[in-house]
């Protein structure tokens, strides 16, 4: 009798003879580049540094597409955005201490927002390792520990022939639910010295799924057929899951409204009959979820911006579909569903009884009615002219990516994004300066659509560096910069909170000459001429940038008492 772990693969032909007879010259980044290769890595992202240099020098004897961020943070957020475009394990070279340390704050957003990042930096030689002070340049007391409490799994290779390993186990880990960063650190003198380890041909590795308890599920389908006002609230990780088709199913099956978060924008059709599109921040959003007797909440821990700012206090049963362990009732009483949102909605809609409720569709548009003229009695129409102005120049299919500014936070509320997997912006850490790196990332995943990157005029600041990048890989994106004279939207608080802003004023460039000065075509818009003009560079490959000076605000959310 023979049991699937009795089973071994025999190498093929082709391995045995590359692990007899390797390539001269091979050395521990060798080892690195072939374990990726073998993974199906196709891309990497970086930055080299000293310690780093037998990796870098293993990339030209490799098929692998390199693209060099200026920045490491940048970095980290071009590989943030190609995992979350391709779904992919997104492979970060790094070198020791400072370029390591740049990257943490878009790790950090890459663990917020469940990316899948395969970081992988260099140490000091392992003479040094284990404790004391020995004087090496970027040395750390103990460099994994600052990454620790920030990525999903820390790696520690000491050896050569720990690396393929080591590099497997980190790719399982980063793409096994929930998906996010991962970390593996690999001493200078282990990746520069001559490998006696055979040429890497293999490196299947496969992510453990997550399907739901079926006991919870049974009592999930019970409560929902037998819902009077039942409502979801669909988060990112509907998106991630590839399960937005499940969901429209269930949520038609059960006559359900749904509101996607800003994490989960696209999940569900902006336009369905049942939509509450991503009203999060309203009260008249928030007032209708609190009254659902049955709340399903998929791929959404339920944090600050989901839950209007922790305002929203669901009266009925939750029920609550979350991959990340951490997350599951962290805020909120619920029956905890501790599973990959497509299985789990799978696993409903196996069990479901269907329930029809005619008026659903009319609530939804009273609640809608209710939204629109909120908005439309603060007189804000150079902002909602704004934002449809983006929206009709971007193509469908096109992605984007928003920096933390106050265009975005308007299209977290309202902006259509079309379709899933389309519209990203750093809302997972709340960082500045993620959209232009990471719209790089996101072309260099898929250059078969134009791409579009947003920030204000701060956080453009933060990634200027990358039109260098932009024009020297020739990646087809637009950069869209709302260029208001300072932080806007910590004016705007800072404003309301103290009467006065402090420290938000900014002294900037001629964006429009910066960008030429790269060779990257520039133009200077106005809200009248912002479609034309964001339409234009968008139908021209290559990197572009659109500036507009404007001072936008932000809408008020009105709570009732």
């Amino acid at each position: 009798m023979t049991h699937d772990h009795d089973l071994v693969l025999r190498p093929t032909a082709a391995q045995t003879e590359a692990a007899l007879n390797p390539p001269p010259g091979r050395n521990g980044g060798d080892l690195v580049v072939e374990t990726l290769a073998g993974l199906g890595a196709t891309t990497v992202f970086g930055l080299p540094g000293q310690h780093a240099l037998g990796m870098f020098d293993a990339l030209r004897r490799s098929d692998l597409r390199y693209i060099g961020l200026r920045v490491e943070n940048n970095a980290g957020f071009a590989a943030d955005a190609y995992g979350r475009i391709t779904g992919e394990a997104a492979p970060l070279l790094l070198s020791t201490g400072p370029g390591a340390l740049t990257s943490l704050a878009a790790l950090q957003e890459a663990r917020a927002a469940s990316a899948p990042v395969l970081a992988i930096s260099s140490q000091i030689p392992t003479a040094g390792l284990g404790g004391g002070r020995h004087g090496y340049l970027h040395e750390l007391p103990d460099q994994s520990a600052s990454f620790r409490g920030v990525v999903k799994s820390v790696h520690t290779v000491r050896s050569q022939s720990q690396i393929p390993s080591a590099i497997a186990e980190a790719w399982t880990s980063a793409l096994t639910v929930p998906h996010g960063p991962v970390w593996v650190e690999i001493p200078q003198d282990v990746l520069l010295s001559e490998t006696p380890v055979p040429v890497v041909t293999g490196g299947d590795a496969f992510p453990e799924e997550l399907p739901p308890r079926p006991e919870l599920t049974a009592v999930a389908a019970d409560l929902l057929s037998r819902a009077e006002r039942p409502a979801i609230i669909a988060g990112g990780g509907v998106v991630r899951a590839d399960a937005s088709g499940k969901l429209r199913q269930l949520a038609e099956r059960l006559s359900a409204p749904v509101v996607t978060t800003f994490g989960g924008k696209g999940a569900f059709p902006w336009t369905h009959p049942l939509s509450l599109q991503s009203w999060l921040e309203d009260r008249h959003t928030t007032d209708f979820l609190e009254d659902a007797d049955v709340l399903l909440v998929v791929g959404s821990g339920l944090g600050e911006l989901s839950s209007n700012y922790h305002t929203f206090k669901p009266r009925g049963r939750v029920v609550q579909i979350e991959a990340d362990l951490g997350k599951l009732e962290s805020n909120h009483p619920a029956l905890g569903i501790h599973a990959d949102a497509r299985l789990a909605l799978q696993a409903l809609l196996e069990t479901v009884q269907e329930r029809t409720d005619p008026s659903a569709p009319a609530r939804v548009r009273e609640v809608l009615g209710k939204v629109r003229e909120r908005i439309e009695s603060q007189e804000l129409t150079l902002e909602q002219g704004v934002l449809a102005s983006v929206r009709a120049a971007l193509p469908p299919g096109a992605p984007s990516f928003w920096d933390m500014t106050i265009l975005a936070y308007w299209a977290w509320s309202a902006f259509d994004a079309k379709a899933p997997n389309t519209m990203h912006s750093a809302q997972g850490a709340g960082g500045l300066g993620y959209g232009f790196p990471a719209a790089l990332g996101a072309a260099a995943a898929d250059p078969t659509h134009p791409v579009l990157a947003v920030s204000g005029d701060g956080g453009a600041l933060y990634s200027i560096a990358e039109l260098a990048t932009a024009r020297q890989y020739g990646l087809n994106v637009t950069w869209l910069i709302v260029d208001d004279g300072g932080y806007g939207i910590l004016r705007e608080y800072m404003t309301d909170a103290f009467g006065q802003p402090t420290a938000t004023e900014l002294t900037r460039p001629d964006y429009v000459a910066l960008a030429e000065s790269f060779g990257v075509p520039g133009v200077r818009t106005s809200s009248e001429t912002l479609e034309t003009d964001l339409a234009k560079a968008l139908a021209i490959p290559g990197p572009s940038v659109v500036v507009l000076p404007a001072v936008l605000r932000m809408f008020a959310p009105t709570h009732t008492e």
